[in-house]
Protein backbone atom coordinates (compact mmCIF):
# COMPACT_ATOMS: atom_id res chain seq x y z
CA UNK A 1 0.00 0.00 0.00
CA UNK A 2 1.71 3.41 -0.94
CA UNK A 3 2.30 5.37 2.69
CA UNK A 4 0.44 8.51 3.32
CA UNK A 5 1.65 11.53 1.69
CA UNK A 6 3.25 9.24 -1.00
CA UNK A 7 1.98 10.63 -4.16
CA UNK A 8 -0.30 7.88 -5.97
CA UNK A 9 1.73 8.55 -9.88
CA UNK A 10 5.29 7.31 -8.20
CA UNK A 11 6.61 4.12 -9.68
CA UNK A 12 6.70 0.88 -7.97
CA UNK A 13 10.45 1.20 -8.26
CA UNK A 14 10.59 4.08 -6.08
CA UNK A 15 8.15 2.95 -3.38
CA UNK A 16 10.07 0.16 -2.91
CA UNK A 17 13.29 2.49 -2.31
CA UNK A 18 10.77 4.46 -0.06
CA UNK A 19 9.67 1.08 2.16
CA UNK A 20 13.89 0.26 1.94
CA UNK A 21 15.13 3.56 2.42
CA UNK A 22 12.60 4.45 5.99
CA UNK A 23 14.04 0.80 7.07
CA UNK A 24 17.49 1.86 6.96
CA UNK A 25 16.18 5.34 8.45
CA UNK A 26 14.71 4.14 11.14
CA UNK A 27 17.66 2.15 11.98
CA UNK A 28 19.21 4.47 13.06
CA UNK A 29 16.48 6.52 14.97
CA UNK A 30 17.71 5.69 18.36
CA UNK A 31 18.17 2.57 20.49
CA UNK A 32 14.65 0.89 18.91
CA UNK A 33 13.74 -0.43 15.65
CA UNK A 34 11.85 1.26 13.63
CA UNK A 35 9.03 -0.72 13.64
CA UNK A 36 9.24 -0.58 17.65
CA UNK A 37 9.33 3.25 17.79
CA UNK A 38 6.49 3.07 15.46
CA UNK A 39 4.64 0.51 18.46
CA UNK A 40 3.49 -1.79 15.40
CA UNK A 41 0.25 -3.04 15.98
CA UNK A 42 1.18 -6.37 16.96
CA UNK A 43 2.48 -4.66 20.30
CA UNK A 44 0.38 -4.31 23.33
CA UNK A 45 -0.15 -0.42 24.23
CA UNK A 46 2.10 0.03 27.58
CA UNK A 47 1.14 2.24 30.20
CA UNK A 48 2.85 5.21 29.83
CA UNK A 49 5.46 6.44 27.16
CA UNK A 50 8.15 8.68 27.12
CA UNK A 51 9.30 10.26 23.56
CA UNK A 52 12.70 12.03 24.35
CA UNK A 53 14.67 13.47 22.19
CA UNK A 54 15.87 16.84 19.75
CA UNK A 55 14.43 15.54 16.82
CA UNK A 56 11.26 17.48 16.22
CA UNK A 57 9.85 15.09 13.59
CA UNK A 58 10.64 12.12 15.10
CA UNK A 59 8.65 13.18 18.11
CA UNK A 60 5.79 14.09 15.92
CA UNK A 61 5.58 10.40 13.77
CA UNK A 62 5.92 8.58 16.68
CA UNK A 63 3.15 10.63 18.88
CA UNK A 64 0.43 10.34 14.90
CA UNK A 65 1.01 6.25 15.31
CA UNK A 66 0.48 6.55 19.08
CA UNK A 67 -2.85 8.63 18.85
CA UNK A 68 -3.60 6.55 15.55
CA UNK A 69 -3.12 2.95 17.73
CA UNK A 70 -5.59 4.59 20.46
CA UNK A 71 -8.17 5.87 17.97
CA UNK A 72 -8.66 2.23 16.37
CA UNK A 73 -10.36 1.58 19.64
CA UNK A 74 -12.87 4.10 20.27
CA UNK A 75 -13.78 7.94 20.02
CA UNK A 76 -10.42 9.77 20.62
CA UNK A 77 -12.28 13.13 20.73
CA UNK A 78 -14.08 11.93 24.07
CA UNK A 79 -10.57 10.23 25.13
CA UNK A 80 -7.86 12.58 24.88
CA UNK A 81 -6.15 15.23 27.29
CA UNK A 82 -3.31 17.17 26.12
CA UNK A 83 -1.05 19.17 28.92
CA UNK A 84 2.20 21.30 28.20
CA UNK A 85 4.72 20.73 31.07
CA UNK A 86 5.17 24.52 31.77
CA UNK A 87 1.82 25.26 33.10
CA UNK A 88 0.32 21.63 33.84
CA UNK A 89 0.35 20.25 37.26
CA UNK A 90 0.67 16.98 38.17
CA UNK A 91 -2.70 16.65 39.71
CA UNK A 92 -4.34 17.82 36.84
CA UNK A 93 -2.66 15.13 34.98
CA UNK A 94 -2.97 12.18 36.67
CA UNK A 95 -7.01 13.36 37.27
CA UNK A 96 -7.32 12.90 33.28
CA UNK A 97 -5.15 9.83 33.89
CA UNK A 98 -7.56 8.32 36.27
CA UNK A 99 -10.75 9.09 34.31
CA UNK A 100 -12.16 5.96 32.86
CA UNK A 101 -13.11 5.90 29.35
CA UNK A 102 -16.03 6.90 27.07
CA UNK A 103 -17.02 4.41 24.42
CA UNK A 104 -13.53 3.25 23.68
CA UNK A 105 -11.12 0.93 25.77
CA UNK A 106 -8.57 3.21 26.57
CA UNK A 107 -7.54 7.10 27.05
CA UNK A 108 -4.95 8.94 25.57
CA UNK A 109 -3.52 11.53 27.79
CA UNK A 110 -0.12 13.26 26.25
CA UNK A 111 2.17 15.63 28.41
CA UNK A 112 4.13 17.95 25.74
CA UNK A 113 7.81 19.13 27.58
CA UNK A 114 7.95 16.93 30.53
CA UNK A 115 11.29 17.74 30.93
CA UNK A 116 9.75 21.37 31.88
CA UNK A 117 7.50 20.13 35.00
CA UNK A 118 8.22 21.41 38.35
CA UNK A 119 9.84 19.05 40.69
CA UNK A 120 6.92 18.19 43.02
CA UNK A 121 4.48 17.42 39.67
CA UNK A 122 7.07 14.94 38.19
CA UNK A 123 6.60 13.59 41.39
CA UNK A 124 3.41 13.13 41.16
CA UNK A 125 3.64 11.25 38.31
CA UNK A 126 6.17 9.43 39.40
CA UNK A 127 3.50 7.77 42.16
CA UNK A 128 0.81 7.48 39.83
CA UNK A 129 3.33 5.22 37.27
CA UNK A 130 3.96 2.99 40.59
CA UNK A 131 -0.03 1.99 40.00
CA UNK A 132 -1.10 3.37 36.68
CA UNK A 133 -4.41 2.86 34.84
CA UNK A 134 -5.02 -0.23 33.03
CA UNK A 135 -7.35 2.03 30.81
CA UNK A 136 -5.24 5.28 30.16
CA UNK A 137 -2.03 5.47 27.82
CA UNK A 138 0.24 8.41 28.86
CA UNK A 139 2.54 9.99 26.45
CA UNK A 140 5.10 11.90 27.87
CA UNK A 141 7.28 13.92 25.14
CA UNK A 142 10.25 16.45 26.30
CA UNK A 143 13.40 17.51 24.18
CA UNK A 144 16.57 15.77 27.04
CA UNK A 145 14.70 14.52 30.31
CA UNK A 146 17.68 13.03 31.74
CA UNK A 147 18.53 9.28 32.30
CA UNK A 148 18.94 10.05 36.15
CA UNK A 149 15.98 11.84 36.36
CA UNK A 150 13.56 9.87 38.60
CA UNK A 151 10.77 10.83 36.04
CA UNK A 152 13.02 9.08 33.40
CA UNK A 153 13.37 6.03 35.51
CA UNK A 154 9.27 5.99 36.43
CA UNK A 155 8.50 5.51 32.63
CA UNK A 156 11.85 3.42 32.05
CA UNK A 157 10.36 0.52 34.51
CA UNK A 158 6.94 0.62 32.50
CA UNK A 159 8.60 -2.03 30.46
CA UNK A 160 11.33 -2.27 27.85
CA UNK A 161 9.70 -0.37 24.84
CA UNK A 162 8.31 2.63 27.08
CA UNK A 163 11.35 5.06 26.04
CA UNK A 164 11.73 5.71 22.56
CA UNK A 165 14.73 7.60 21.70
CA UNK A 166 14.51 10.63 19.19
CA UNK A 167 17.76 11.66 19.42
CA UNK A 168 18.75 14.03 16.87
CA UNK A 169 21.31 12.86 13.49
CA UNK A 170 24.84 13.77 14.08
CA UNK A 171 25.30 16.56 11.97
CA UNK A 172 27.11 14.55 9.27
CA UNK A 173 24.56 12.04 8.77
CA UNK A 174 21.75 14.66 8.35
CA UNK A 175 22.04 15.01 4.79
CA UNK A 176 21.94 11.38 4.17
CA UNK A 177 18.84 11.06 6.36
CA UNK A 178 17.32 14.29 4.51
CA UNK A 179 17.87 11.98 1.56
CA UNK A 180 15.91 9.59 2.55
CA UNK A 181 13.37 12.00 3.90
CA UNK A 182 13.09 13.01 -0.01
CA UNK A 183 11.50 9.55 -0.97
CA UNK A 184 8.43 9.48 1.16
CA UNK A 185 7.37 12.91 -0.67
CA UNK A 186 8.02 10.88 -3.51
CA UNK A 187 11.56 12.40 -5.39
CA UNK A 188 15.26 12.54 -4.73
CA UNK A 189 17.76 14.77 -4.00
CA UNK A 190 21.62 14.53 -4.63
CA UNK A 191 23.56 15.13 -1.32
CA UNK A 192 25.08 18.44 -2.56
CA UNK A 193 21.36 19.49 -2.73
CA UNK A 194 20.47 18.07 0.56
CA UNK A 195 23.70 19.75 2.19
CA UNK A 196 22.17 22.86 0.49
CA UNK A 197 19.02 22.61 1.92
CA UNK A 198 19.99 22.17 5.37
CA UNK A 199 21.90 25.44 5.25
CA UNK A 200 19.03 27.37 3.96
CA UNK A 201 16.36 25.40 6.46
CA UNK A 202 18.38 24.63 9.41
CA UNK A 203 18.58 21.40 11.29
CA UNK A 204 14.74 21.29 12.81
CA UNK A 205 13.74 18.03 10.97
CA UNK A 206 10.08 19.33 10.68
CA UNK A 207 11.16 22.07 8.81
CA UNK A 208 12.91 20.42 6.11
CA UNK A 209 10.50 17.80 6.08
CA UNK A 210 8.35 20.85 5.30
CA UNK A 211 10.57 22.42 2.54
CA UNK A 212 10.90 18.73 1.16
CA UNK A 213 7.22 18.64 0.95
CA UNK A 214 7.38 22.07 -1.06
CA UNK A 215 9.96 20.58 -3.02
CA UNK A 216 8.09 17.73 -4.19
CA UNK A 217 5.20 19.74 -5.07
CA UNK A 218 7.43 22.10 -7.47
CA UNK A 219 9.70 19.45 -9.00
CA UNK A 220 7.90 15.95 -8.38
CA UNK A 221 6.55 15.37 -12.60
CA UNK A 222 10.55 16.21 -13.97
CA UNK A 223 11.68 12.58 -13.03
CA UNK A 224 15.27 14.27 -12.17
CA UNK A 225 16.81 14.33 -8.93
CA UNK A 226 16.13 17.76 -7.11
CA UNK A 227 19.52 19.51 -7.43
CA UNK A 228 21.07 23.01 -6.05
CA UNK A 229 19.32 25.21 -8.57
CA UNK A 230 15.79 23.71 -7.45
CA UNK A 231 17.28 24.02 -3.69
CA UNK A 232 18.07 27.63 -4.37
CA UNK A 233 15.19 28.62 -6.09
CA UNK A 234 12.27 27.27 -3.76
CA UNK A 235 14.10 27.86 0.07
CA UNK A 236 14.30 30.30 1.81
CA UNK A 237 17.12 30.68 4.48
CA UNK A 238 15.29 30.36 7.79
CA UNK A 239 18.65 29.28 9.24
CA UNK A 240 21.47 31.49 10.81
CA UNK A 241 24.67 30.19 9.10
CA UNK A 242 27.21 28.88 11.23
CA UNK A 243 31.05 29.85 11.76
CA UNK A 244 32.14 26.37 10.71
CA UNK A 245 30.00 26.96 7.20
CA UNK A 246 31.99 30.62 6.65
CA UNK A 247 35.45 27.95 7.71
CA UNK A 248 34.26 25.43 5.14
CA UNK A 249 33.63 27.67 2.52
CA UNK A 250 37.12 29.43 2.91
CA UNK A 251 38.69 26.23 2.41
CA UNK A 252 37.29 25.66 -0.41
CA UNK A 253 38.59 29.07 -1.96
CA UNK A 254 34.43 29.66 -2.58
CA UNK A 255 34.33 34.12 -1.97
CA UNK A 256 30.56 34.10 -3.47
CA UNK A 257 29.43 31.56 -0.46
CA UNK A 258 31.90 33.22 1.50
CA UNK A 259 29.99 36.60 1.04
CA UNK A 260 26.59 34.64 1.14
CA UNK A 261 27.55 32.91 4.80
CA UNK A 262 29.12 36.36 6.36
CA UNK A 263 25.27 37.74 5.47
CA UNK A 264 23.59 34.97 7.03
CA UNK A 265 25.14 35.03 9.96
CA UNK A 266 24.52 37.11 13.18
CA UNK A 267 25.92 38.28 16.37
CA UNK A 268 29.58 36.25 15.49
CA UNK A 269 33.07 38.66 16.29
CA UNK A 270 35.04 38.39 12.92
CA UNK A 271 37.78 37.87 15.84
CA UNK A 272 36.74 34.24 16.32
CA UNK A 273 36.34 33.74 12.67
CA UNK A 274 39.83 35.28 11.53
CA UNK A 275 40.93 32.33 14.35
CA UNK A 276 38.92 29.76 13.08
CA UNK A 277 40.16 30.49 9.36
CA UNK A 278 43.94 30.68 10.97
CA UNK A 279 43.06 26.55 12.10
CA UNK A 280 42.00 25.79 8.82
CA UNK A 281 44.90 27.35 7.28
CA UNK A 282 47.18 25.26 9.29
CA UNK A 283 45.13 22.40 8.90
CA UNK A 284 45.78 22.68 5.55
CA UNK A 285 49.34 23.23 5.22
CA UNK A 286 49.20 19.81 7.00
CA UNK A 287 47.59 17.92 4.62
CA UNK A 288 50.38 19.58 1.92
CA UNK A 289 53.52 18.13 4.78
CA UNK A 290 51.76 14.88 4.64
CA UNK A 291 51.64 14.31 1.33
CA UNK A 292 54.99 15.15 1.14
CA UNK A 293 56.03 12.16 3.49
CA UNK A 294 53.75 9.83 1.29
CA UNK A 295 51.00 10.13 4.20
CA UNK A 296 48.15 11.55 1.92
CA UNK A 297 45.50 9.53 3.26
CA UNK A 298 42.10 10.93 5.65
CA UNK A 299 43.16 8.47 8.29
CA UNK A 300 47.04 9.41 8.87
CA UNK A 301 45.67 13.36 9.09
CA UNK A 302 43.21 12.87 11.41
CA UNK A 303 45.65 10.64 13.73
CA UNK A 304 48.29 14.00 13.13
CA UNK A 305 45.27 16.75 14.11
CA UNK A 306 43.90 14.20 16.84
CA UNK A 307 40.61 14.44 15.80
CA UNK A 308 37.68 11.96 14.10
CA UNK A 309 38.41 11.05 10.47
CA UNK A 310 34.88 12.63 9.64
CA UNK A 311 36.19 15.68 10.44
CA UNK A 312 38.97 15.88 7.66
CA UNK A 313 37.33 13.97 4.99
CA UNK A 314 37.16 17.35 2.88
CA UNK A 315 40.54 18.69 3.56
CA UNK A 316 42.58 17.12 0.94
CA UNK A 317 40.25 18.24 -1.60
CA UNK A 318 40.58 21.67 -0.20
CA UNK A 319 44.33 21.54 0.28
CA UNK A 320 44.35 21.10 -3.36
CA UNK A 321 43.03 24.33 -3.92
CA UNK A 322 46.17 25.79 -2.01
CA UNK A 323 49.36 25.72 -3.24
CA UNK A 324 52.04 25.55 0.04
CA UNK A 325 53.00 29.35 -0.98
CA UNK A 326 49.48 30.64 -1.22
CA UNK A 327 48.58 29.21 2.65
CA UNK A 328 51.88 30.24 4.18
CA UNK A 329 50.93 33.73 2.61
CA UNK A 330 47.64 34.09 3.67
CA UNK A 331 48.73 32.48 7.38
CA UNK A 332 51.14 35.37 7.39
CA UNK A 333 48.65 37.59 6.06
CA UNK A 334 46.09 36.56 8.92
CA UNK A 335 48.40 38.68 11.39
CA UNK A 336 48.16 42.11 9.69
CA UNK A 337 44.53 41.58 9.34
CA UNK A 338 44.10 41.06 13.01
CA UNK A 339 46.37 44.08 14.41
CA UNK A 340 44.19 46.01 11.65
CA UNK A 341 40.77 45.17 12.80
CA UNK A 342 42.11 46.04 16.21
CA UNK A 343 43.70 49.37 15.11
CA UNK A 344 41.14 50.53 12.32
CA UNK A 345 37.56 51.78 12.73
CA UNK A 346 35.72 49.13 11.25
CA UNK A 347 36.77 45.48 12.09
CA UNK A 348 34.23 43.59 10.08
CA UNK A 349 35.06 45.45 6.54
CA UNK A 350 39.03 44.93 7.50
CA UNK A 351 37.80 40.73 7.65
CA UNK A 352 35.77 40.61 4.78
CA UNK A 353 38.86 42.99 2.24
CA UNK A 354 40.78 40.37 4.14
CA UNK A 355 39.05 37.19 3.06
CA UNK A 356 38.04 38.47 -0.69
CA UNK A 357 42.11 39.73 -1.16
CA UNK A 358 43.34 36.76 0.37
CA UNK A 359 40.43 34.03 -2.23
CA UNK A 360 41.14 36.12 -5.15
CA UNK A 361 45.04 36.55 -5.14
Amino acid sequence: MCPAGFPSAVSPSLRLRHETTVEKLGARMGRMRYTDIMMADNNALLSAYLINGEDELKRETVLKRLRARVAALGDIDFNFDDFQGETATGEEVVSACSTMPFASEMRLVVLHDADMLRKADAEALVSYMAAPSSTTVLCLTARKLAKNTRLYKAVAAIGSRAVIDCAPAKKYELARNVRAMAVTHGITIGDAAAQRLIALAGENTVRLDAELAKLALSCGDSGRPVGIDEVDRMVSRTAQAKPWDFTDAFAARDVARCIGVLGAMRDVSPYALIGMCAVRLRELVTVHALAARGQGGTKALAAYLKVPEWRVKNHRDWARRWSPAQLRAAFSSARDCERAMKTGPDADAAFLDWTIGVLTR
